[in-house]
């Protein structure tokens, strides 16, 4: 009866750890939010920026933990420059404005 209730134990201890570790750390970048950056383009596929007025105005309306990590997310890209980086005129925009704090 006790080695069941150790494995049980055991068991659940390593589901639960495992499910934390998991939760913990998505991969994705804050960029990768379309609920975020919807307001930064005009078109549903989000390929047409909107212009520089609309985008200050909509950066100014993320909350400033949005806006730092999707600063740090554009540094990021920067730092591993490569075809797959996706955000490069969301970058450029969010750098020519300084954050527009």
């Amino acid at each position: 009866m006790n080695i069941k209730m150790i494995c049980f134990g055991a068991m659940t201890l390593s589901m639960v750890a495992g499910s934390a570790l998991a939760a913990g750390n998505t991969g994705t970048s804050a960029l990768d939010d379309p609920a975020k950056m919807q307001p930064f383009y005009t078109d549903s596929g989000m390929k047409t920026m909107v212009s520089n007025d609309d985008f200050v105005k909509a950066w100014k309306a993320l909350s400033p933990d949005d806006q730092t990590a999707m600063m740090k997310a554009c540094e990021d890209e920067a730092k591993d420059a490569t075809a797959a980086n996706s955000h490069p005129e969301f970058c450029s925009s969010v750098k020519a404005n300084g954050g527009s704090k």
